[in-house]
């Protein structure tokens, strides 16, 4: 199956990134896991959060920012890759001028109500 970038519609998660779901079950079908493209603005934080159930692969594709996972804070930056553990809390800050695009593999598959919000 070929999906067309331009075809996806972004949304906003409970964590406040900005998200287009490039493969998931709800929509193409696949069966085990989502692969999201995300973007946090340039100045904006995403809340700290966890997920009950699903593991995450961050990719880092443009910019730079601090990432909170678990106890570490350390800076991330384009061709990191960091694995999110289920139930460890995570957030990335983006104090800088350019937007961070971060590509999110997750499985199970990325669900709203996996995600638990931490801050408050």
């Amino acid at each position: 199956m070929q999906i067309h970038y331009q075809d996806v519609p972004a949304y906003t998660t409970k964590d406040g990134s900005i998200i287009r779901e490039l493969m998931h079950p709800s929509q193409q079908g696949n069966k085990h896991q989502s692969l999201a493209e995300a973007t946090i603005p340039a100045g904006s934080k995403t809340a700290l959060h966890l997920h009950r159930s699903a593991e995450e692969i961050y990719h880092v594709m443009q910019g730079e920012a601090q990432m909170t996972l678990g106890i570490k804070v350390f800076t991330i930056k384009p061709g990191d890759t960091i694995l999110i553990p289920a139930l460890t809390a995570h957030c990335v800050d983006n104090q800088s001028n350019e937007d961070v695009i971060i590509l999110c593999a997750c499985s199970p598959a990325y669900q709203h109500a996996d995600t638990e919000l931490l801050d408050d």
